[in-house]
């Protein structure tokens, strides 16, 4: 259109104030057409010289944008080709559509169809951090900090460790990724104030490491000063064994923390390994090796090492900063390339904590093995066990209560003991303290056909419990939502039966501080706006609670039926119910 309006500008002046003709050797652009003559003269409404030129020039610029649309009409739909082996990798199609239709080749036959070879610079980070990308000798740096919970970085190629400055090293790192990155390895991202307590991980790429100043490839002397100038390996780990990096701080110390913010993440991003990953610990304790030690050493082969004061550099291949978080106390096997879900990692437990001394050797060679839905030692009930008070305490189903002794206390727990053993349960007290082994705690809750706890950390046992079991939680006033979404739904997706007792105003010691009909013991949310630490301060620090045995023993006879029914024994007794009907 640029050139039309030149020429109907040139056309112009040509009647009004005429110009010599411009010689041959200027360009095409810039030259006025000569006249046709006038047996050639195309038929144009309005007649005039000037609309015959213009209809010349507008013909043919039709007719070639007819012929680029049907050429791109031709294109068939397979010829557009984008490999669908991981749909978040896939681009999307128009936009690949815009690219054949702003990028047209200047010859047909070279429109072919061809599966492009994706480059770790063109996958998202996720798909490398999951291990669904592949292994490849190319060099790769990228973080995802796309999740609300944790940053995670990645690295392949020539990986070095240096404690002195709390930094890791990437050699020959990919063009384009000069820039420093820094993570702190920890899941709750959300909190500033408790990762400001986290040591930082600074990751420095060296990019083109063996390229000269004038851009060539350093060869011989060049080459080795260039290579002397890296950090000496102290420790070079084998090709294929990789690196996970993540912190023992911020909550640890807490059981819920450290299971739902460090144990469970670091099954997340490690178990693809395949235990062929050395674990790289900041604000390493010794005491957290010796309680998971069990745990960890079904995820690695190899010790763990200690970044703080493990002064030597560690050299590999493959890097992970940071863990992958689903949620709390979770594995959603949607998220897992290979489907794994939370029951995965209770079978972990369940075989890091059950096993013998004289089988830990072989332990590490065998599968984990889920629990088993219902203890086959357990003798099947009668209908008269159901009224036996303790003339065969061994044919109840267990049940464990777990106690606390400084806040959230069951004040009236004799009561509640009572109420259990009324319903057909033999209950067992528990009164966890730090020290008390995890193995001891695994064997109680594995062999528990219910547990019940008032709403704390406590609950986080609730991981050793067989699927099929009971999880009853007694839950204070102000804490109904943190009961449900750090508790309840996790333990419903390990296959528990999950039942709650809300504790009422006036079963709550609050009532008798502020008064029954009080805001805080009648509307928790105007506590709660405030933020986390209020409502902690008010619910969780200052709460005991009276249990009303009546309402709470209609819960426990409901579990007691479940039990009845979900066992194997029930479901046989249900079966030979169904057969004799048939019979008779």
């Amino acid at each position: 259109m640029q050139q039309v309006a030149q020429h109907q500008h040139q056309h112009h002046h040509h009647h009004h104030n005429p110009k010599p003709p411009v010689p041959r050797s200027s360009s095409w652009i810039r030259r006025s057409p000569p006249p046709s003559p006038p047996h050639k003269k195309l038929w144009v409404v309005g007649g005039g010289g000037g609309r015959s030129r213009y209809v010349c020039r507008l013909v043919p610029l039709l007719v070639l944008t007819v012929y680029s649309i049907f050429t791109v009409v031709r294109i068939p739909s397979s010829s557009l080709v984008v490999s669908t082996a991981d749909s978040e990798r896939v681009e999307r199609r128009e936009d690949v559509e815009a690219s054949f239709k702003t990028h047209l080749p200047s010859n047909q036959n070279n429109l072919e169809a061809r599966e492009e070879t994706r480059s770790p610079a063109s996958l998202p980070c996720s798909a490398l951090i999951n291990g669904e990308a592949g292994g490849g000798m190319e060099s790769a740096l990228c973080c995802d900090r796309s999740h609300y919970r944790s940053d995670v970085c990645y690295l392949r190629g020539d990986v070095r460790t240096d404690p002195s400055t709390s930094s890791v090293m990437l050699y020959n790192a990919p063009r384009g990724s000069a820039a420093v990155e820094k993570v702190r390895p920890y899941t709750r991202k959300f909190e500033p104030s408790i990762m400001s307590t986290i040591d930082e991980v600074t990751i420095v790429p060296v990019v083109d490491d063996a390229t000269t100043s004038n851009g060539t490839t350093a060869t011989g002397d060049a080459a080795a000063a260039k290579d002397s100038l890296r950090r000496r390996c102290d420790v070079r780990h084998a090709p294929g064994v990789a690196a996970v990096v993540f912190s023992t701080g911020g909550y640890t110390g807490n059981v819920y923390h450290e299971f739902s913010d460090g144990l469970i993440p670091l099954f997340v991003t490690a178990q693809r390994f395949a235990g062929e990953v050395v674990f790289v610990v900041l604000e390493y304790h010794y005491w957290w090796l010796g309680r998971y030690g069990a745990v960890l050493e079904r995820l690695t082969n190899y010790k763990i090492v200690d970044f703080r004061y493990d002064r030597r550099v560690h050299c590999f291949s493959e890097m992970i900063v940071g863990l992958r978080i689903h949620g709390e106390l979770v594995v959603d096997p949607k998220l897992m390339p290979n489907g794994k879900s939370i029951k995965d990692f209770q079978a972990l437990l369940h075989q890091g904590y059950s096993r013998t001394p004289s089988s830990s050797s072989s332990a590490s060679a065998q599968p984990p093995v889920p629990l088993p839905l219902a203890s086959p030692s357990r003798p099947c009930l009668r209908p008269a066990d159901d009224h036996a008070a303790s003339s065969k305490p061994s044919s109840k189903p267990k049940l464990v209560i777990f106690i606390r002794k400084q806040n959230r206390v069951i004040l009236n727990l004799p009561h509640v003991v009572t109420a259990c053993r009324r319903a057909g349960f033999a209950p067992h007290v528990m009164n966890l303290r730090r020290q008390t082994p995890l193995p001891a705690i695994h064997a109680a809750l594995a062999s528990a056909d219910a547990m019940v706890a008032v709403h704390g950390a406590a609950v986080t046992h609730f991981l050793f419990m067989r699927p099929g079991s009971v999880l009853l939680q007694i839950v204070p006033v102000g804490l109904d939502w943190a009961a449900d979404a750090f508790y309840g739904k996790p333990a419903q997706q390990l296959g528990l039966e999950y039942a709650e007792y809300k504790v009422a105003p006036e079963e709550s010691s609050l009532a008798a501080e502020y008064g029954v009909n009080s805001t805080v013991v009648r509307d928790p949310s105007v506590i709660s706006s405030r933020g986390w630490w209020e409502m902690k301060k008010v619910y969780m620090d200052r709460q005991n609670v009276t249990v009303n045995v009546k309402r709470f023993g209609e819960l426990l006879r409901a579990a007691r039926l479940h039990l009845k029914n979900a066992t194997a024994c029930g479901r046989a007794a249900a079966a030979a119910t169904k057969t004799t009907a048939a019979v008779r």
